[in-house]
């Protein structure tokens, strides 16, 4: 009997466009012989779900189901393809939890974790992650300019704790662009990290389980046009990424290690990509993405077509691992 997969996607943060196509490619792969999907838009002022001629049926929100024609539809999984809040922070998958509803993710206290920043990178510190120096306010904070300069040097990156797909991220090259890009951040979130800029050759690594077990996919390359990876070189064609990346065996070996330590340090399952530096041959850590993009041109399903997985493949591990 063929099982029930909701595929959520939207969310209540500016990733909402993003996460909808990344939701569409994986209604569009999934085997329709193996599933039957549906849609789910969550956001802010509604949960519905889409049916093949666009039409809104609403979720009822005590056990995550619709009704069609007197036809009560519950679902055995849920696909999580919502990047931002609330599916990559962990709110709708305490919810699911509440239910007894399977998901494609990890555990919601780990993708709580994980979305913020700074507890992520506390956490792998203390296993001797290598990470670049930071520090962190919160708004209303005093500002010291010169502080933050002493602490992190110029250039530096200051970016939302709580954001993803590179929303309200400055790279700052003087002091006078520090307040301006200060401002930009606090429009994403109340919480900030400031980090120092590492110069080095920058890779993303995917980390996902398949067929039981913890794969790391083919590593990419980062090359931007831009000053650094920002949304325009993420999503509008501003940056060459390159798979496999052109690093040495050596750097390959000690990246891969770290990715998959990484992953099992923080205790994810699913997919996930998580982004490094290398600096005199050795792999900093920069960040982890827990609800990477899915799009064909997305680097994750770049990695595993690479890998020999397809689409499809890549879609239907998650769910039957979940489930």
């Amino acid at each position: 009997m063929k099982k029930n997969i909701a595929i959520i996607m939207g969310g209540y943060s500016s990733e909402v466009d993003i996460s909808i196509k990344s939701g569409n490619v994986v209604y569009s792969q999934l085997n329709k012989e193996k599933f039957n999907s549906f849609r789910v838009l969550i956001l802010k002022e509604k949960w519905v779900v889409l049916d093949a001629q666009e039409n809104e049926l609403f979720i009822d929100k005590n056990d995550f189901s619709f009704t069609q024609n007197n036809i009560k539809t519950t679902f055995d999984c849920v696909f999580n393809a919502i990047h931002g809040a609330p599916g990559e922070n962990g709110q709708l998958l305490a919810y699911f939890d509440l239910i007894n509803l399977k998901h494609t993710s990890a555990p919601f206290y780990q993708m709580a974790l994980t979305f913020n920043k700074r507890d992520t990178l506390s956490a792998v510190k203390a296993y001797g992650i290598k990470t670049a120096t930071s520090i962190y306010l919160n708004k209303g904070d005093k500002i010291n300019l010169d502080q933050i300069i002493t602490a992190v040097g110029l250039p530096c990156f200051i970016k939302p704790n709580n954001a993803g797909s590179s929303y309200g991220i400055s790279k700052v090259h003087t002091k006078n662009e520090i307040l301006p890009a200060l401002e930009k951040a606090y429009k994403e979130d109340s919480e900030i990290l400031i980090e120092s800029f590492l110069d080095g050759t920058e890779v993303s690594v995917g980390v996902i389980q398949y067929k039981g077990e913890t794969k790391v996919l083919p590593i990419t390359e980062i090359v931007s046009e831009n000053d650094f990876f920002d949304y325009e070189a993420k999503y509008e064609g501003k940056s060459q990424e390159i798979t496999p990346a052109r690093i040495s065996p050596t750097q390959q070996d000690k990246v891969e290690k770290v990715a998959k330590k990484v992953y099992e340090i923080l205790n994810i399952s699913g997919f996930s990509r998580s982004e490094f530096i290398f600096v005199d041959s050795e792999p900093y850590f920069i960040e982890i993405n827990t609800v990477p993009g899915l799009t064909a041109k997305s680097i994750l399903p770049q990695q595993a077509q690479v890998a020999g997985i397809s689409l499809a493949e890549l879609f239907e591990s998650a769910i039957e691992a979940a489930l």
